[in-house]
């Protein structure tokens, strides 16, 4: 197995991406997966190309999604969502002379109705492998050598599978890289991932490389889709919002080190307030409250008392809630907000 490959220029290493999440993959998370570590290339959330445009010609400042990817170590990859070639191509070409990411994203699998049917973008553009391949060599042709690489999912529905065709014409266009999420756009979240699907996509690319995403929920799955699949790379989404290490630990799998242990409970608790603060320091009590309202919903997965947690942060609205929803959550395992801050 490969433990790096190349977008372009730009090195994967190790060969774990995380995915671009709408509302989760901030500038405070990006800062915790840089933390653990083990991700070779980090996403942000991705960005409305058409509300960019309108921003900077309004003078206007530029959306909360690109909070600290200006000052953010290499490598980044911004991803942007629309289905006008020339708003996406003035959007990359601004996103790369501005912001200095390493990679821009185009997104063609969003299968969420605002964005697929209410604005024909995201997924709603496999029907038109064309079309796809139209925005890629627009975009790319003015990017200035940026590497411009496209997430996209196996097709529509289960009877229009075409992700081979777009896999073609995303490359044929000067792509750099292909994104495959193992599911059609019907499914949505429904389901499982087919890996053997997106394995079939390998053979019709001549040179670039092809990453699979879908059903990762664990280091050793990341590790088993790169030996049994036919993937330069992995990239992991929604797992990494409650074990955000995921990606250190697969990386020290790949390298045939054994699993590195997780954060213990003393560990997980600093993490989550210190997450909070820095959501809080960007947006304010306030609004930093309620937006850590569905971090902690996924935090809570599948961990004892995460119930308890998930209801008692879903109400909080002020700070003082929050961090006692947090000290009801680790139950006295380790001191207390109050007890903490006296401390320091």
């Amino acid at each position: 197995m490969k433990e790096a490959f190349q977008i372009g220029p730009v090195t994967v290493r190790p060969p774990f991406l995380s995915a671009p999440m709408a509302g989760f993959t901030n500038g405070a998370f990006r800062s915790i997966l840089r933390h653990f570590g083990g991700v070779g290339l980090i996403a942000t959330e991705m960005i409305s190309a058409r509300a960019f445009v309108h921003r900077s010609a309004a003078g206007q400042s530029h959306p909360d999604r690109l909070w600290g990817v200006a000052e953010e170590p290499a490598p980044l990859s911004v991803q942007i969502w629309d289905n006008q070639p020339e708003t996406l191509a003035e959007t990359a070409s601004r996103i790369a002379r501005e912001y200095h990411p390493a990679v821009i994203d185009l997104n063609f699998g969003c299968p969420a109705p605002k964005i697929a049917r209410n604005s024909a973008s995201g997924s709603a553009l496999l029907r038109d492998p064309q079309k796809v391949g139209d925005i890629v060599a627009m975009v790319a042709s003015v990017t200035e050598g940026l590497p411009v690489t496209a997430k996209i999912r196996l097709g529509l529905t289960a009877d229009t599978i075409n992700a081979v065709d777009v896999a073609q014409a995303v490359e044929a266009a000067g792509g750099k890289a292909l994104t495959v999420h193992g599911r059609t756009a019907a499914q949505m979240y429904r389901g499982q991932a087919d890996w053997e699907e997106i394995g079939k996509i390998r053979p019709y690319l001549k040179a670039i490389p092809l990453i699979g995403n879908g059903d990762i929920r664990a280091p050793e799955t990341a590790v088993a889709r790169l030996r049994d699949t036919a993937v330069d790379g992995v990239m992991i989404g929604r797992a990494a919002l409650s074990h955000p290490w995921i990606f250190s630990q697969a990386a020290a799998l790949l390298r045939g080190e054994p699993l590195p242990p997780a954060p213990d409970r003393r560990e997980e608790r600093e993490l989550i307030i210190g997450h909070y603060q820095l959501i809080c320091q960007r947006f304010g009590p306030v609004k930093g409250t309620i937006l850590m309202r569905k971090y902690a919903a996924e935090w809570s997965r599948g961990r004892d008392r995460g119930k308890l947690f998930r209801v008692a942060a879903s109400g909080a609205s002020t700070p003082e809630e929050f961090l006692e929803a947090i000290d009801q959550f680790f139950d006295g395992d380790v001191p207390s907000a109050a007890e903490a801050d006296k401390q320091e």
